[in-house]
């Protein structure tokens, strides 16, 4: 793709915390219709990176660009004003408000004059629905419906269909198939792939490497703070980028391993018998 297509940018991006080094020289673009999969284990970075593309860090060094031109996002509204929504893992919906209620929380319709203005409930209601099932979810048909009757993979559908609907350019999905069945899985990715049709730059944040290979265009490994290994879709196979993010260790050294420790626990057991 060529460089026009780079809506998001980091450039050399460091970020630390007094004495603590958490992210060292940080580089990725990020294109419209795109899917950006960050990888990486457990404390390699990915929190305080997305952060950082959401306005909650303001990174120590680097730079950060759209549209090819530097930005500064000293908060998160900085961030949303330039179209960069999050969905985090749980979606950021409300359990006890219902979907038309969650969909436009903090921004509601409105109908009525001055101080007598009201929530509009039917008008939310209904775009609410023609979002969601915009994007294939058609179980949710009813805008009084309690966020908290829903499945997982709905909760996050219409997390995401609400930042599509507010005018997102920048989608970060933080983990957002974690602790979902393969059914409730399989609609998110759907959704993935609608949101990447509709030319948004898509970051895919996950730890699982199956669901970031049926989505991902474009693939970054972290590991410890950096980006251990920058590719593109069918440049590696399943086995080689859970070995990158294993920090290198190839799963067969680590069976071997184990093999050769009961082995050895073996052969003690029956020269003690």
């Amino acid at each position: 793709m060529s460089e026009k297509n780079v809506v998001l940018e980091l450039k050399n991006v460091n970020k630390s915390f007094g004495p603590i080094d958490v992210l060292h020289d940080i580089s990725l673009k990020v294109r419209a219709g795109e899917v950006l999969c960050l990888l990486g284990d457990n404390g390699a970075g990915k929190s305080t990176l997305i952060k950082i593309m959401a306005g909650v860090f303001v990174p120590t060094s680097g730079e950060i660009r759209m549209d090819d031109k530097p930005v500064q996002f000293k908060r998160p509204k900085d961030a949303a004003d330039r179209g960069i929504a999050t969905v985090h893992q749980f979606g950021g919906t409300f359990p006890l408000m219902s979907v038309g209620r969650s969909f436009f929380v903090g921004v509601e319709p409105t109908k009525g004059w001055g101080p007598f203005k009201v929530f509009d409930r039917k008008t939310a209601n209904e775009i609410a629905v023609k979002a969601v099932q915009s994007f294939g979810i058609t179980r949710i048909d009813d805008g009084d419906r309690l966020v908290g009757g829903l499945s997982g993979g709905e909760r996050q559908s219409l997390a995401i269909a609400r930042a599509v609907h507010f005018g997102a350019r920048v989608l970060i999905l933080d983990e957002p198939t974690a602790a979902l069945g393969v059914k409730q899985a399989s609609h998110v990715l759907r959704i993935v792939n609608e949101a990447k049709r509709r030319g948004l730059a898509v970051i895919f944040i996950t730890h699982q490497v199956m669901h970031a290979m049926a989505v991902g265009d474009h693939f970054a490994v972290l590991i410890r703070g950096a980006v251990a290994a920058d590719f593109k879709k069918g440049e590696k196979t399943r086995e080689e980028i859970t070995d990158l993010m294993a920090g290198g260790e190839s799963m067969a050294d680590l069976e071997a391993s184990i093999e050769s420790s009961l082995a050895s626990h073996e052969g003690e057991s029956t020269a003690t018998v």
